[in-house]
């Protein structure tokens, strides 16, 4: 090797391939393989990552396979190690119709090799490759000299046509000593350079930098624009999953190829590990071992920049349905999009959508009242704004006619047709026949089968589905995954896609933990998200009429029993009931209000917490409407029960204001807190129907906790206890307020809490805001544990 290093003489050879020609120099070795920073890349998935190498021997050429899985073949025989010379054809991954290379000799204009500072798409070895199967730039332009701002805006140097881009995104400036830096201006959705998120940052020839949908790259002398137009491929390799501390297997060695513009479907019986395999797909819950590529890069390791590429739609939908079409969409857009994404461009994305998914003329429909099928439209048309090049559904025809079925696949059909890459975990296989392939998934969570779908019951001997799908619960000896490995079909359709340790693609060794991928940023400010999340809240509790007609009976209602039990006057044999009806209306309307809310809301919370939603936003959009809403209905529960009431309070007056003033926001703090518990309650629960029966037996705790029916103090335990319970500091402000001793004798009106002086009542106030406060943060906490795993690591 050294002699041939010192003076080769082998003949300069150019080897021509589908993509383009290389010029191959006698001064060194040219590797090929699926690896993007292969000498000579072959996008095809019969041929390995690192797949063979090209040598200059003293005075000619040869080739050597490094153990590929398909093998390389020479006038149709497999070699492991040949001489190459011009006329030479040489075939990779298949001697039949395999990726094709010749040989030719000698080239005319010779054509820059791929590893020159002039290539195409090369990159450090450091770096991920961001071009993936783009073969060209999208757009060249000489390295300028001074500084290029980027963005939407046309008044910017460098335009990028991307509603996901700001519209000064970032700037690419030239240092002192000549070097470039790439620089964010402030942008929502991010910089990124090499995967990851950056404010400012040296950028060094071959590095990535990321904006949108689009990657920029410093090469000899050029700025090359690559443009993410969605036909990308997916490689996963190696995906292994376990949970109980390693006990209990979910995925184990999963790896296949998805092309461009393919429609995969997932199918496997329950528990072979469909939806483990969406989370490890998608990035929301990395896999424990083995990598995701996506086009060459690693999706967890450039989760935050590539995010924004990948739609999801779960199999619950990701919708406020008490919404129109158009509100939920332009909602979800402005959610999604920068915050500087006039309300013309976001309405123009919204109508694209909408007639690409053939919703234009429901368009103004309440969503509740769609067909399931077109409910899943709408479902995707949200995951369509921001144009992902890979799109992922969970179970999209469950509880749809066979119809409704086959109407939702043809779309998703189309879809992959239009130039995305589909990919569909589901039960049904009525329409396995508009897939492009198919993914069998056995017990345990290894490969059945990969394959075109019409080829796979044939595979297991079977004539029926429910026939294959009996045999995977009922024969758990046979070794599906082993059947597959060792079949012909395997070799063709999904050859072993091995992880290497430090290639593109961060490629992980055997048994090497996943990267956990960083955060996504917050595609706008707190405040703008706040105030989206305010008003679309507040659009879907006032399309809901069943809630608005509780929402204004509720403290009318309270409040007539108040009053009833009131009379004219307060006495003592009125004064203690009316309080406490007043402190079981104002839990009852604030709870109410919440109890629901976020666990009804769940699948939408995870769906946009992903792709940037703030937590503290999202939690803060319903402590703003719910609690207007509620101190609104506790001064009517108020004024109703006790208006024109002779409190009976000390010399006619309260603690430190009028004593209806007084009792009024003591009612408004209560029932705020109980909202707040009630979000608690909500954020706790895993299931919508526990939440009534769990109300009920909060309004019991208020009413025995609450120091009307049981004398509290110096009670050990229920008296520490009873500090947890709203009602038991509301009422002994109220009491306090309206002097209750004085009104009611005995024991229990001489509580401690009740007395009529101005800092017991301050005391008892500061106790239910105290309350309402921890009771926020428990919910934010809870928030955290419901969101995908990627955010919170």
């Amino acid at each position: 090797m050294a002699e041939r290093s010192a003076a080769p003489t082998a003949p300069e050879l150019v080897l021509e391939t589908e993509d383009g020609s290389t010029v191959m120099s006698p001064s060194r070795d040219y590797r090929v393989g699926r690896d993007p920073q292969s000498d000579i890349v072959l996008d095809d998935a019969r041929v390995s990552w690192h797949h063979a190498v090209l040598r200059p021997e003293r005075d000619h050429w040869t080739i050597e396979d490094e153990d590929s899985t398909n093998g390389t073949f020479m006038d149709g025989r497999r070699v492991h190690e040949w001489d190459v010379a011009a006329g030479s054809v040489i075939r990779f991954g298949s001697a039949a119709d395999g990726p094709r290379a010749v040989v030719v000799s000698p080239a005319p204009a010779p054509a820059p090799a791929p590893a020159s500072p002039s290539a195409p798409a090369p990159t450090s070895v450091s770096a991920p490759s961001a071009t993936g199967t783009f073969r060209r730039p999208t757009t060249v332009r000489p390295l300028p000299a001074r500084t290029v701002r980027i963005g939407r805006g046309a008044d910017n140097d460098l335009v990028v046509d991307d509603l996901t881009v700001s519209r000064h995104h970032a700037e690419l400036r030239v240092r002192p000593d000549g070097r470039h830096e790439i620089a964010d201006l402030g942008s929502h959705n991010g910089t990124f350079l090499n995967g990851g998120p950056v404010a400012r940052a040296l950028v060094s020839p071959g590095d990535v930098v990321g904006i949108g949908h689009s990657a920029f790259l410093l090469v000899g002398g050029e700025l090359q624009q690559y443009v993410d137009t969605g036909e990308v491929s997916l490689d996963v390799q190696d995906l292994a999953v376990t949970v109980d501390r390693g006990r209990k297997t979910l995925l184990d060695g999963v790896s296949f190829p998805v092309g461009e513009k393919c429609l995969l479907a997932v199918v496997g019986p329950s528990g072979a590990g469909k939806s483990t395999l969406l989370g490890a797909l998608t990035g929301l819950r990395p896999a424990d071992r083995g990598t995701v590529l996506y086009d060459g890069r690693d999706l967890y390791r450039d989760y935050a920049e590539l995010r924004q590429r990948i739609g999801l739609v779960p199999q619950d939908d990701i919708l406020h349905t008490q919404l129109t079409v158009r509100a939920a969409l332009g909602y979800a857009a402005e959610l999604r999009f920068p915050q500087d994404t006039a309300r013309e461009e976001r309405r123009g994305r919204v109508a694209e959508v909408m007639r690409e998914l053939g919703l234009t003329e429901r368009a103004d429909q309440p969503i509740h009242k769609l067909s399931g099928g077109q409910r899943k439209r709408v479902s995707v048309a949200l995951e369509l704004l921001t144009k992902p090049s890979l799109l992922f559904l969970d179970e999209p025809t469950s509880g749809l006619d066979p119809g409704m079925d086959r109407s939702v696949m043809h779309m998703l059909r189309g879809l992959a047709d239009d130039g995305r890459t589909v990919i569909v975990v589901t039960h049904s296989v009525l329409s396995l026949d508009v897939c492009d392939r198919l993914l069998v998934l056995a017990p345990g969570g290894r490969i059945a089968y990969y394959g075109p779908p019409a080829n796979a019951l044939a595979f297991f001997g079977f004539e029926q589905w429910p026939e294959a799908f009996e045999a995977f619960e009922n024969d758990r000896q046979r070794d599906w995954a082993g059947q597959w490995a060792a079949s012909p079909l395997r070799e063709r359709y999904a050859p072993s896609a091995r992880p290497h340790p430090g290639g593109t693609g961060g490629g992980r060794g055997e048994g090497t933990p996943a990267d956990t991928p960083a955060p996504p940023p917050k595609a706008q400010s707190w405040g703008s998200q706040l105030w989206t999340l305010i008003r679309r809240y507040t659009a879907a509790l006032a399309a809901d009429r069943t809630f608005l007609i509780i929402m204004i009976a509720l403290p009318f209602v309270m409040g007539a029993m108040a009053r009833a039990l009131a009379g004219g006057a307060l006495t003592a044999e009125t004064a203690m009931n009316a309080l406490l009806i007043l402190c079981i209306g104002g839990v009852l309307t604030g709870a109410a209000n919440a109890v629901r809310e976020l666990v009804k809301e769940r699948v939408i919370y995870q769906r946009e917490r992903a792709v940037g939603l703030s937590r503290s936003a999202y939690l803060m959009s319903k402590v703003v409407v719910l609690g207007t809403i509620t101190v609104l209905q506790a001064v009517v529960l108020t004024l109703v029960g006790l208006g024109g009431v002779d409190l009976g309070a000390p010399d006619g007056a309260g603690v430190l204001m009028p004593p209806l003033l007084e009792i009024t926001l003591a009612v408004a703090l209560l029932s705020f807190t109980a909202m707040t518990l009630g979000l608690l309650v909500s954020a706790l629960v895993r299931k919508e129907e526990v939440t009534m029966p769990l109300l009920v037996l909060l309004a019991i705790v208020q009413v025995v906790f609450c120091g009307a029916l049981l004398s509290l103090s110096g009670l050990p335990v229920a008296e520490q206890l009873a500090w947890l319970v709203p009602s038991r500091w509301a009422l002994g402000a109220m009491a306090g307020t309206v002097g209750l001793a004085g009104i009611v004798p005995g024991k229990q009106a001489a509580d401690p809490l009740f007395e009529h002086s101005a800092g017991v009542w301050l005391t008892n106030m500061g106790a239910l805001a105290g309350l309402a406060v921890v009771f926020g943060l428990l919910v934010l906490w809870l928030l955290r544990r419901h969101e995908p795993a990627v955010m919170r690591k």
